[in-house]
């Protein structure tokens, strides 16, 4: 298989994914679950495929769709279940882009007021449409938020105090060094939130470390994408979130960077099978069954349940702390059934800088934002390629010598 080096996009797929699309193509009907990864501006750059695939791939009847995100992948999977979905994503990347914050000068803004002002965007951007979001005929949304837990627990809890940035550091610095050692470990420090569509929840089972589910709520969806983009140090952390344990939520990226999951074991298991500690409350009941789900779709003249992840890279990182850690960063037998979608090399050297848009652009431009805006509104009217590709891969049959394996 080989791709030419002047396509934009590049279009990977797990050898079950493979198989389905040389025997049957690739169809909406056959994706059940669309991943969105953490990565704060990386995600501009895929916003046109996001406007292709609800708005088009999967607009109309059909089974329905598990769509989970992180950090600005919660907000952007929020979004995909807004009637206007175009006129929503568009949105979305132009509040993205022309996000502005009141700092001194060569300063970061403080943490307290990015996250005044960002729960402000959140408020005008979903609120009054909870309840449209969470009836989406045919999507089913999951928020994906990290928990703290021993020293990350109470950190700005108790009496209301402020985050003291030396416990953050310190708590911190212990996640960092238990990940280190194993995924699993990293959940005595952090604990995965998924707050989950009531109708239906998330329909495989996540066994690496502590997870905990909640449902979702006109009460708590502003309140769980808040938490899923709080980024320590650069938001706070958000407290009292309705019908979710008490403690401190961030960034769901440091649990989840870009969804590493056992996917072909969708409907095997459900949430919440990891292991718990002792002292943590009793978790919710067992999600709505999702039972019918590979009878409908995996048994029918052997069609596959399928994964497809629009993603700024090819390289799946479990979590914010693996990103050094590159021996987990490859093909596992869970991804075989994902299809992904990733803007190629070639490509993102012709943007701006040559490369995506990212947060050290905020640092780097913080006193220039006019500047900051220009480059990414560029990154993302580029970006309409990756969408014009993909569509015209579908229109012409999915031919399999344009598909690439997964990165091992």
């Amino acid at each position: 298989m080989s791709t030419s080096d002047s396509h934009a996009l590049e279009i990977h797929a797990g050898p079950v994914a493979l198989r389905h699309i040389r025997e049957h193509g690739l169809a909406g009907a056959d994706i059940r679950l669309v991943p969105a990864a953490a990565g704060g501006p990386k995600g501009l750059i895929l916003n046109a495929l996001d406007r292709f695939i609800f708005g088009q791939l999967l607009a109309g009847p059909g089974p329905s769709v598990h769509l989970v995100g992180a950090s600005i992948g919660a907000w952007r999977m929020a979004t995909a279940c807004m009637a206007d979905v175009d006129a929503a994503l568009e949105r979305l990347g132009i509040d993205y882009i022309e996000q502005r914050y009141e700092h001194a000068p060569g300063r970061l803004p403080e943490p307290a007021q990015t996250t005044q002002a960002f729960g402000a965007k959140l408020t005008q951007h979903f609120g009054g449409r909870e309840a449209e979001i969470l009836s989406h005929p045919r999507f089913r949304l999951h928020v994906l938020a990290s928990r703290g837990r021993r020293l990350l627990q109470h950190i700005g809890v108790r009496h209301q105090r402020p985050e003291r940035r030396s416990a953050l550091v310190l708590g911190f610095a212990a996640a960092y060094a238990a990940n280190s050692v194993s995924r699993r470990a990293l959940g005595g420090w952090l604990e995965r939130v998924v707050f989950s569509d009531s109708r239906e929840g998330l329909p495989l089972a996540l066994d690496d470390y502590t997870t905990r589910e909640v449902p979702l709520s006109a009460a708590n969806l502003q309140p769980a994408v808040l938490a899923s983009c709080s980024i320590p140090f650069m938001l706070r952390a958000v407290r009292n979130i309705p019908g979710a344990p008490e403690g401190a939520y961030w960034d769901g990226g440091l649990t989840d960077y870009h969804l590493h999951w056992p996917y072909t074991g969708m409907n095997k298991g459900r949430v919440g099978d990891g292991p718990a500690r002792a002292d943590d409350p009793p978790g919710p009941a067992e999600p709505a069954s999702m039972a019918g789900m590979q009878d409908e779709v995996g048994q029918r003249s052997g069609r596959a349940a399928l994964v497809l992840y629009p993603h700024f890279q090819p390289r799946l990182v479990p979590g914010w702390l693996d990103k050094a850690h590159t021996r987990r960063h490859g093909h596992t037998p869970g991804l075989d059934n994902l299809v992904l979608l990733c803007p190629s090399r070639h490509w993102i050297a012709g943007l701006p800088g040559g490369k995506l848009p990212d947060r050290d652009d905020f640092k780097r431009l913080i006193d220039d934002d006019d500047t900051r805006i220009a480059l990414w509104r560029q990154g993302l009217a580029e970006s309409r390629r990756l969408a014009d590709e993909f569509a015209d891969w579908l229109a012409r049959g999915t031919p399999v010598d344009r598909v690439l394996p997964l990165v091992a």
